[in-house]
């Protein structure tokens, strides 16, 4: 699709829009629409979320038309602070933590005091405020020390805005709404094909650390319900048999203090969200502390285990962090010559190693497994050369499904930028989409015969 632009633009002094339509005007939002902002109750008082009335929290908005709320409130706390709802067909905008995420109201609901709702009015069609607020309004906002960028009632107020007359309002809305209807589509497929291939990818590894390569080999009840039948020459085993001697499976500092310059890095289970752990990043204990937790201090080749948090996750300590510690959610386990360090991680990784960790799990505030559960988890140890041939065989094949999930992921990351730019474009005048939509409106409907 070829765009054009406007005949004529003129200056407006904004730096995100330089240049406008001749007959775009630029206007405080506080001159175009108004807003309010809604409230949270006490939090000590679990009276306030027992009832029926919807409230929003930036966690709700995104979806185009919101109608369903995670949380709800009474009608005692709504008539505490004198609340008024947001009427349906109102537009939401987060200006807290999420900034610039936007919904239509679909049910009457409340929000809390991070969501501005914007009413209708009379000078801007909210079918175009939905897709220019999030553009323009963040525009205004400051930055804290940390540079993180913060907005509130007052900026919100002065924020500028490009506007088209009501007319274009309501035709660049129709123009986004077609267009981004198309790329989301794109989107959905690409993250439908995401999903596929992460699920193949866990069932290749569930697969073959659990029965091996050969469809045709001898099995036997490994006698643990959840291991199942595995090959006849496997053995069963418990972690803490196969841990090389002279070590123990145990996890490491439970007040690393503050971070030292210096220090002795350690590992903790915000370290392990990758597929590996990183290079650098760290906190550092001191020397005296890290000496008193001598047990925990990790070698290259060694398998840390997340026992908190992600339970279960295992990630192989590199050579870079030889020396390093841990903390009291995460353990060590170092394999001796009977396993492979990128077996038991694969192992470990299965979908069923991965429920037999869930059932384990204990905790309200947070789930946990305990040294002697994992100490006495159930592992199965081929032959080591039979580890070595599966271990090559899912390098191969992890490999190829990473690159497709790759590709995709990219796919929607450009999409993605197509999205945002097309949007840019159209609520600031940077193309002129009237023709386009005349032209669609002319298309006559097909009749099925």
């Amino acid at each position: 699709m070829t765009l054009q632009t406007y005949p004529e633009y003129k200056t407006t002094g904004l730096d995100w829009a330089s240049y406008i339509p001749i007959s775009w005007e630029v206007v405080p939002v506080k001159h175009v629409c108004t807003f309010s902002t809604g409230w949270t109750p006490p939090s000590g008082n679990a009276e306030h979320y027992a009832g029926d009335n919807l409230w929003a929290n930036i966690s709700d908005v995104g979806p185009r038309i919101l109608d369903d709320t995670a949380k709800r409130l009474s009608d005692k706390a709504v008539a505490l602070h004198g609340m008024s709802p947001s009427p349906v067909g109102s537009l939401l905008f987060s200006f807290k933590l999420s900034i610039g995420q936007v919904s239509f109201v679909g049910s009457e609901m409340y929000t809390n005091e991070a969501i501005a709702t914007f009413l209708p009015s009379a000078k801007i069609d909210l079918s175009f405020a939905y897709y220019a607020f999030p553009q323009m309004i963040p525009q205004n906002a400051s930055e804290n020390i940390y540079g993180a960028k913060m907005l509130n009632q007052q900026l919100i107020q002065s924020a500028k805005l490009v506007l088209p007359p009501l007319a274009e309002q309501a035709a660049v809305a129709a123009f986004l709404d077609c267009e981004t209807a198309k790329i989301d589509a794109l989107m959905k497929e690409q993250r439908q094909m995401v999903e596929l291939l992460r699920e193949k990818r866990q069932a290749v590894i569930s697969r073959v650390v659990m029965k091996g390569l050969d469809p045709n080999v001898p099995m036997k009840p490994s006698g643990v319900e959840w291991l199942g039948e595995v090959p006849e020459h496997w053995e069963v085993s418990q972690l803490r048999h196969v841990a090389r001697k002279g070590t123990s499976i145990t996890y490491g500092i439970v007040q690393a203090g503050p971070d030292t310059d210096g220090g002795i890095p350690y590992i903790r289970t915000s370290d392990m969200a990758g597929d590996k752990l990183s290079s650098d990043g760290y906190l550092r204990t001191s020397l005296e502390i890290d000496a008193a937790y001598a047990r925990s201090k990790v070698t290259a080749g060694d398998v840390v285990i997340a026992i908190r948090a992600t339970i279960g996750k295992p990630l192989i300590v590199p050579p870079f962090l030889e020396g390093a510690n841990l903390t009291q959610g995460t353990a060590k386990f170092s394999p001796d010559a009977s396993v492979l360090a990128e077996f038991i991680c694969h192992f470990l990784r299965s979908s069923q190693a991965i429920g037999q960790f869930e059932r384990l799990a204990k905790g309200a505030t947070f789930k946990e497994i305990t040294l002697e559960m994992l100490r006495k988890f159930q592992i199965l140890r081929p032959p080591v050369e039979e580890q070595r041939r599966l271990i090559d065989f899912l390098a191969s094949k992890v490999a190829e499904l990473d690159r497709l999930i790759l590709e995709a992921e990219n796919a929607i990351a450009l999409l993605q930028e197509r999205r945002n730019a097309l949007i840019g474009a159209a609520v600031t005048g940077e193309i002129d989409v009237r023709g386009v939509v005349e032209a669609e409106a002319r298309v006559p409907e097909v009749v099925a015969a």
